[in-house]
């Protein structure tokens, strides 16, 4: 990391480590406390603790790097976000699109209880992880056998969830990058199916198992399709860290989970074909910069997220000064070489922190092999 990135970076690390680990060690207090006894209490509370975290990254896109999101939507599907359970698939185009989930789940008043389904993996990503695993996030560990009763659990677990909930699900299964969409793009070839230009072939069991659990009491689906303008630089964590600004285009369509047909085989087509339905949309988008249907909305700048920042930024102050004068830290060589220490840990826990949320990368020469059912088989 360059010394004038890490001029800023590493603030803003000890303000998210710092108020990340206090928010963990909350939430394990209640998770102990509160979750044998009565689950729906531990949701509301874990609700409203978690967002006191996860607030800090919306805050970096809206308020320091300035994100713009532009949704497009009809009216009834812009009200109703946040007031129902959602099933939500996406195509994962970008390295923060977690990131953009959040930001409208925060608009739509769901944030706190907004997770996804993810690898397993994740659960050990310092604070953040922590943070999700709390708050009920499903973690795969993306072999079917494993996976298959670890997804009804995560299911069951949410038929009676208190408030309003959004279950995000790649179903793609992998971030998009040119050398996958040529694997996608060759195996398409291979086995006669349609030719994707912009997204990778869904992997269906997954959101089989989602549809024949949650069809009873989840009563929507939103597609969201993500897509940035030619004149705008797709969004990167180390961007935004950078305060660098960004523009994303969000086109979303709300389908009825009683309108999906009752068997696999059927279930596993419609997502197929959704997202052949999001190759063309993209196709349009390509072509003249906008989705060409859907209201346009704005969704603001809220200053909740700046102020909860502030917040922390003014106890983390305040609680260094007093320690400082308490330890007397910076008077001797042995304190400033364990200040600088721990300066250096936090600049390398950032790097990591970054490093977790880029783009997984093929392997290119795998590409002039003949491509196998495998990598790119329906999975999870």
């Amino acid at each position: 990391m360059a010394i004038p990135t890490a001029a800023y970076v590493v603030p803003l690390g000890a303000i998210f480590f710092f108020s990340g680990l206090l928010v963990n060690l909350i939430q394990a207090f209640f998770f102990i406390t509160v979750w044998p006894f009565s689950k729906k209490t531990y949701i509301r509370i874990n609700k409203v603790i978690v967002e006191l975290l996860w607030l800090e990254f919306v805050w970096l896109a809206d308020w320091w790097a300035g994100l713009k999101i532009e949704v497009y939507a009809d009216a009834e599907t812009f009200q109703l976000m946040g007031k129902e359970h959602a099933l939500v698939i996406c195509n994962h185009k970008s390295d923060i699109d977690w990131l953009v989930g959040w930001i409208l789940a925060q608009r739509a008043g769901c944030l706190g209880s907004s997770f996804a389904v993810t690898k397993k993996s994740a659960r050990y990503l310092p604070v953040v992880g922590w943070s999700i695993w709390f708050s009920g996030a499903i973690f795969l560990e993306r072999s079917w056998e494993k996976d298959e009763n670890t997804l009804k659990a995560g299911f069951q677990r949410l038929r009676e969830f208190p408030c309003a909930f959004w279950l995000g699900l790649f179903v793609e299964g992998t971030r998009f990058t040119q050398a996958k969409l040529l694997a996608a793009q060759e195996y398409a070839s291979t086995m006669g199916l349609p030719f994707p230009r912009n997204v990778l072939i869904p992997r269906t069991k997954g959101f089989i198992a989602a549809v024949n659990h949650m069809r009873e009491f989840v009563p929507a689906i939103y597609d969201l399709t993500f897509a940035f303008p030619k004149d705008s630089p797709p969004p990167t964590m180390l961007r935004l860290l950078k305060g660098q600004p960004s523009v994303v285009h969000v086109h979303i369509k709300r389908h009825l989970m009683k309108d999906l047909p009752e068997k696999n085989e059927a279930v596993a087509q419609w997502c197929k074909d959704v997202f052949l339905v999001k190759d063309k949309l993209l196709d349009k988008h390509k072509e003249d910069g906008s989705f060409g249907d859907g209201e346009l909305h704005e969704i603001g700048r809220p200053l909740k997220s700046l102020v909860v920042v502030t917040a922390w930024a003014c106890l983390l102050i305040l609680g260094t000064l007093k320690f400082l004068q308490w330890s007397s830290l910076l008077s001797s060589w042995k304190g400033l070489i364990f200040s600088a220490t721990g300066l250096a840990v936090l600049t390398v826990l950032m790097q990591f922190l970054i490093q977790s949320t880029q783009s997984e990368r093929s392997n290119p020469a795998s590409l002039s092999k003949p491509v196998r059912a495998k990598p790119v088989k329906p999975n999870i």
